[in-house]
């Protein structure tokens, strides 16, 4: 097994200007290393996209002309694998006519596909009876616990009620002459205040309806 050490790099914990030193250092006398030795031969991938992005427009024209006049002739794939049978692909199927999934489904209505029967190794669980939809499971049907029956809660006796005499009602009080002044004066001004609003936004729209008219007369 290989330890793992997840901890950060030692270069990371160095102070500023020991890494400003360093740095200074390898820019002004560089370590002098021996010559790079390949041993492997390097492998033909073509033009790399740095390289294919960099080419003028007219070599690409002139290469994508090329491909379709004479295109390159590969020699033939060999497989050495037996295909699997998958059916029909995803895409196929959503490339069919709105048709064609209509008569499928008429056809698995009408024509069922037979299947062997499902060999199922665990016991079923009870359902309290249920047996086309899937409903939740009682806690009797999977604890394996004796049933104990509780006696209910004595309930109360019905009492009679009693009626309850209504209280008198309560004298008005007398109306006091300096509220009720208050209350007069000032719905006066709330009137007063509602018939400015309505001077005020009617010379609004005048005064916007002769603008809109000078502007096209005047123009």
């Amino acid at each position: 097994m290989v330890d793992l050490d997840l901890s950060p790099p030692e270069g990371l914990n160095i102070p500023l200007w020991r890494s400003l030193l360093l740095n200074l250092i390898d820019r002004w006398s560089p370590e002098r290393l021996p010559p790079l030795q390949l041993t492997s031969k390097p492998a033909y991938v073509g033009m790399l996209p740095g390289d294919l992005l960099r080419l003028p427009w007219y070599r690409t024209i002139f290469a994508n002309l090329s491909d379709v006049i004479s295109p390159e002739t590969l020699p033939p794939l060999e497989l050495e694998s037996m295909p699997v049978d998958v059916g029909e692909l995803l895409g196929d199927d959503l490339s069919h006519g709105w048709w064609d999934s209509l008569l499928r489904s008429l056809r698995d209505r009408l024509n069922p596909e037979n299947l062997p029967p499902l060999e199922v190794t665990s016991q079923p669980v009870a359902g309290f009876g249920a047996e086309e939809t899937l409903q939740i499971l009682d806690w009797s049907d999977l604890i394996s616990t004796p049933t104990v029956f509780l006696k209910d809660a004595p309930r109360e006796s019905a009492s009679v009620p009693h009626l309850v005499q209504s209280a008198p009602l309560p004298e008005p009080a007398p109306l006091n002459s300096e509220l009720l002044a208050t209350r007069m004066q000032l719905t006066r001004d709330l009137g007063r205040t509602r018939f400015r609003r309505r001077i005020w936004i009617g010379l609004a729209a005048a005064e916007a309806v002769f603008l809109i008219v000078a502007m096209f007369k005047f123009v």
